[in-house]
């Protein structure tokens, strides 16, 4: 798989219905996308794995032990504790290999094996960490792919919301706490970390084609062509970057302001 494959593959992606979100394919192909020069074998291999070993486990143990058993313990799947910030950990690739990353790329492989050994397992955008909210004959659980699986208790969660600035009112409703995101809404995080990862070292090609993922997987959003704009301009390619501010206006219908500004003060440096 080449580049310009991958911009395809994320592009058919990007026009399914949340339902039919390929969440696996679909993030081999974000991490193509950024270094065409591997094999995604790995990546596919891991998650065969995962959904055999839990399909198993799941005949003697509850969901919530079996994936966490399956994805820590049999694979050896958890969070970069040590460097954090290294581009390996936003890549399924990478962690496939390294069995560590981020906590949405991790819980990535949760996802997947989930989904196809009939558990209803879902992305949580928690404030500051990613998490995963599972449903069992209990109710909800929240668990931590960063921290092997575990189960967070609500008490955790209300003081991670409260840490991360949320009000007390907020940080006290578990519903809104725990709400579930989509699969494409995961995968949009991760291109958002690596996107803002990227911009923070000034490296501004990463950053550029990790919000050219974001429009692809999200094509009626006019922000990622901003900060294709932002990316593109951090590299002197200004007729590129008008390119992409004309695109976000289009989308949105003209409404941004921001865009419309943006854009007028990248023309005249053009001329």
């Amino acid at each position: 798989m080449n580049r310009d494959e991958a911009e395809s593959i994320l592009s058919e992606a990007g026009s399914l219905p949340e339902g039919d979100f390929p969440l696996l394919e679909a993030a081999i192909a974000c991490a193509i996308h950024e270094d065409p020069a591997r094999d995604p074998g790995s990546a596919r291999e891991i998650a065969a794995i995962a959904v055999e070993r839990l399909s198993e486990r799941l005949k003697r143990e509850s969901p919530e032990e079996a994936i966490a058993e399956t994805m820590a313990g049999d694979l050896g799947l958890s969070g970069d504790l040590f460097t954090l910030e290294d581009p390996d950990n936003a890549d399924v690739i990478s962690v496939a290999g390294r069995r560590k990353g981020l906590a949405v790329t991790v819980g990535l492989f949760y996802l997947h094996a989930a989904r196809k050994c009939g558990l209803t397992l879902q992305g949580v955008d928690f404030p500051g960490h990613f998490l995963l909210r599972i449903e069992t004959d209990e109710g909800p659980l929240a668990l931590d792919p960063f921290s092997e699986g575990r189960v967070v208790l609500p008490s955790e969660l209300t003081r991670r919301a409260l840490h991360a600035g949320l009000t007390p009112n907020v940080a006290d409703r578990l519903d809104r706490l725990m709400a579930p995101v989509s699969d494409r809404a995961v995968l949009l995080r991760l291109q958002n970390i690596v996107y803002a990862n990227a911009t923070a070292y000034g490296d501004f090609a990463r950053a550029e084609r990790a919000a050219m993922r974001r429009a692809l997987l999200d094509p009626t959003d006019h922000r990622p062509w901003l900060d294709v704009a932002a990316a593109r301009e951090g590299q002197g390619a200004l007729a590129g970057a008008l390119e992409a501010l004309q695109r976000a206006t289009a989308l949105d219908g003209g409404a941004a302001l921001a865009a419309r500004a943006q854009r007028e003060r990248v023309r005249l440096r053009l001329n």
